[in-house]
């Protein structure tokens, strides 16, 4: 689904905007998911994507996190080296850490699939 909003600009001109926040991922769960409970009182489950590189022979370790209770559940039930597949959008997290604002990229899941 390719979507185009308008932003102004100084002169009122619209401008479309093109920009698409839209993950799929294939992969292996590194470890089990860990609930959380924010400051805020928001509960987040997170847990890590092993993704295989297959131009390089490496691997990349994603952050996945899960912030409906339909994902938290779904994310809790994954075992550990279990093979899914997530939908999602890519977000940048911030919060004060003791030396200041700290922030990490995440994937925020909308779907979680097992292979």
């Amino acid at each position: 689904m390719s979507v185009a909003s308008k932003k102004k600009i100084a002169d009122e001109e619209e401008l479309p905007d093109y920009s698409l926040n839209d993950v799929l991922l294939r992969g292996r769960v590194s470890a089990k998911a860990i609930e959380k409970e924010l400051p805020s009182g928001d509960k987040v489950v997170e847990f890590r994507l092993i993704v295989t590189r297959l131009e390089s022979n490496g691997v990349d370790t994603l952050d996945i996190a899960a912030w409906s209770s339909k994902i938290r559940r779904q994310a809790l039930a994954l075992k550990d080296d279990e093979w899914v597949e997530i939908s999602g959008a890519i977000h940048r997290r911030f919060w004060k850490s003791p030396t200041g604002v700290a922030s990490r990229w995440q994937v925020e899941a909308v779907g979680i699939s097992k292979i």
